[in-house]
């Protein structure tokens, strides 16, 4: 056996690296066609004919440069952020179902959204209208992105840093159980912060801007080369903890180190789009069933992939019930739930 073993080793290590090669053409057409539907999909829902329309009037130009371009891009990009990050949360827990929301981001994500509602409806009484507006659309985003870091430091803080995963993991559940109810209690006192709570914690692309985009691009890019100089630490990780210990690794820095990742990648994402749900969590799992293979080409392959399920959700969410509008997080709920209860009874029936 391990004979047979060794002298098959060659071919196999050959046809995974044909299967991933296959796997990120097909990766990247699903990505462009996604984009393209994105661009065609409107207030008519998904049409072709209206896209050109459009693209002829006197307006056409502003609609698809100014609205739909951006609005489709940056979808792409809070999935790959979103896929980036699961595949990095997975990799550091060594559990399948860990997501980018495990350490308290998208509680510290949702608070600041909360305060900074909560202030402008409370603040128009004494402040003037202009100021509000402003509030709303500055603060709100670097409230999201402030509140999901902080979220995850306070996790850092009561698990006494990175050094444990399980106290790291408790910690997480009793900081997103904690600041969920203090946002609670701030929309009891301040209703009028509901209605906008309950939009963010729904995701939305409807909000993306090129300026948004210029962000987020430079973090992915920034964010996915730190990924790929610690992917070999991931490798290791899967060895389990004393294995990587013995391979020279200081596990409470990597852990660390994995922890700002994956908190920058959430918190960039959640700020300019709420909470998506889902796809941190499905993308990785998808690259994984199709084409496995080392952390290096998990990262990259996850956040691809995390591309291309946001860009086909934002389709399917402005096209099911156009002219209106599904929000995005409801749809990759949909999608992402069904998805692991099909893998799910798909695993039960194999076992029976």
């Amino acid at each position: 056996m391990s004979t047979s073993a060794l002298v098959s080793s060659p071919a196999s290590a050959q046809a995974q690296v044909s299967l991933r090669r296959r796997f990120a053409v097909w990766l990247g057409l699903l990505i462009l066609l996604g984009i393209a539907a994105g661009l065609v999909t409107g207030p008519a829902g998904f049409s072709p004919s209206a896209f050109w329309a459009d693209l002829q009037g006197q307006t056409g130009s502003l609609l698809i440069g100014q609205i739909r371009l951006p609005r489709t891009l940056g979808a792409a990009l809070v999935g790959a952020l979103l896929g980036l990050s699961g595949a990095i949360a997975q990799g550091l827990f060594r559990n399948p179902l860990a997501d980018p929301y495990l350490l308290g981001s998208a509680a510290g994500a949702g608070l600041g959204a909360v305060l900074v509602l909560a202030a402008a409806a409370l603040g128009g009484h004494f402040i003037s209208l202009t100021t509000v507006a402003w509030i709303e659309r500055v603060g709100l985003v670097s409230a999201a992105f402030l509140g999901a870091l902080g979220g995850v430091m306070l996790t850092l803080v009561l698990a006494r840093g990175a050094v444990q995963t399980l106290r790291l993991l408790l910690a997480g559940v009793v900081v997103g159980v904690l600041l969920g109810a203090i946002s609670d209690l701030i929309t009891v006192v301040s209703p009028d912060a509901l209605r906008g709570k309950q939009a963010f914690m729904l995701g939305s692309t409807g909000f993306l801007g090129w300026n948004a985009i210029a962000l987020m691009a430079a973090g992915l890019v920034l964010l996915l080369a730190a990924a790929r100089r610690w992917a070999r630490a991931l490798d290791a990780l899967t060895l389990g903890e004393d294995s990587a210990a013995s391979l020279g690794l200081d596990l409470a820095r990597v852990r660390l180190v994995l922890v700002l990742m994956l908190s920058l990648a959430t918190a960039l994402a959640v700020s300019q789009a709420g909470l998506v749900a889902f796809v941190g969590l499905v993308a990785p799992h998808l690259v994984r069933r199709r084409a496995p293979g080392p952390h290096g080409w998990l990262l990259v392959a996850s956040a691809a992939m995390g591309a291309a399920l946001l860009l086909w959700a934002d389709v399917i969410s402005r096209a099911l019930i156009a002219p209106q509008e599904l929000p995005v997080g409801v749809v990759t709920a949909v999608l992402g739930g069904g998805y692991l209860v099909w893998l799910l009874k798909q695993h039960g029936m194999g076992r029976s």
